[in-house]
């Protein structure tokens, strides 16, 4: 039997075909159709959130969130180097500069209290990551920026459905960005969303994912970046089944907690915040033995993911002058288990035998 780190949740067939219905009888594939418009309503009030902009990527959320920052090329952005490769490629992209901030060794994210030493007359936002949903110093970082004058982007592609002090993560910041590509805790097959308390802000996004076109007249610099039908449905299948989903997972990963917790070091959580079970990563004394471990698995069919990994600020196309030596520690031995929905409690403990 073949166990991957992920297996994406499918929903029943019958209620994703109820929601293709609609999309026959309406002929509303794409360009902002009355299944996404529902979506982005149902999302707002699941998450907490004002407003919420459904898009077809998450690693379009990031770029798109930088030209909402007025980000311009050639502005300097302080990072997490311990992070999914798009966090930083975005940046690349929109010719912006990455200075990394290194991580805090017990939460993984970026280490607040490292930012004041990096920030420069040409730093212009700060781009934090929740890892594994774990959320940052929030409070920390927004004072620094309030500080300093900077934009907060938060990337939250993991932190779906998180709190901090019962008041929902995506509170923070300017603006936050999610991911619901398929691998995701919730997703749309493909898919994203933007999220802002300024309204104003999310309707010039809306022009910019459409061309940049109002009343089909270019306004503004656009691209395309609006999702489908498709997809939508998709999404709202997902979000009647969060509860299930939520407990499925949570249920694996406390059995993998109770099994693991006295062999490995792990991730510390807020404690001022709920966990979203997404991820269930493990740290090995040293890279050789995550290796000798992921060998083992693999011989066994069972595929866990060194995740992340690499440090992003030791890429060849990312050239880093602020070392993180903390990030690329952490990287060099961690290692995130399979958990999805329907991991069999066998399957569970043939990965766990395999690990001590």
């Amino acid at each position: 039997m073949l166990i991957n780190v992920n297996k994406p949740y499918l929903p029943d067939p019958k209620k994703y075909q109820k929601y293709l219905d609609r999309i026959w009888q309406t002929n509303h594939l794409t360009n902002f159709g009355p299944l996404s418009r529902e979506l982005e309503e149902k999302l707002c009030a699941y998450l907490d959130v004002k407003n919420l902009l459904f898009v077809n990527n998450g690693t379009i959320a990031l770029q798109i969130a930088y030209t909402l920052m007025g980000l311009k090329s050639g502005d300097e952005v302080i990072t997490t180097p311990f992070s999914f490769v798009a966090t930083t490629s975005t940046l690349l992209w929109e010719k912006l500069q990455t200075r990394f901030c290194d991580i805090d060794k017990n939460t993984f994210c970026l280490h607040s209290d490292l930012l004041p030493s990096h920030i420069t007359p040409q730093t212009k936002a700060i781009l934090p990551v929740h890892v594994f949903g774990n959320p940052c110093d929030v409070e920390n970082i927004e004072n620094i920026a309030q500080k300093h004058h900077l934009k907060v982007i938060y990337d939250a592609a993991h932190a779906f459905g998180v709190t901090y002090k019962n008041k929902s993560i995506f509170h923070y910041g300017d603006v936050a960005t999610l991911s619901f590509h398929a691998t995701k805790l919730f997703h749309t097959i493909e898919g994203g969303a933007i999220i802002c308390n300024d309204s104003a802000m999310i309707e010039e996004a809306k022009k910019i994912i459409n061309f940049g076109l109002f009343n089909n007249y270019p306004q503004t610099l656009g691209i395309n970046a609006k999702n489908s039908e498709f997809h939508a449905a998709m999404g709202l299948c997902i979000l009647e089944d969060m509860d299930f989903i939520l407990q499925e997972r949570q249920k694996i990963w406390e059995y993998y907690y109770r099994h693991l917790k006295d062999t490995y070091s792990m991730q510390e959580c807020n404690p001022h915040a709920n966990n979203n079970y997404h991820y269930f990563p493990i740290l090995f004394e040293d890279e050789g033995k995550l290796t000798q471990a992921l060998e083992r698995l693999n011989l066994e069919s069972i595929f866990p993911r060194r995740y992340f990994y690499p440090s992003l600020d030791t890429l060849n196309f990312n050239p880093s002058s602020c070392p993180c030596p903390i990030s690329q520690d952490i990287a060099s031995r961690i290692l995130c288990l399979p958990l999805y929905v329907g991991l069999t409690q066998d399957a569970q403990d043939k990965i766990i035998q395999l690990l001590k």
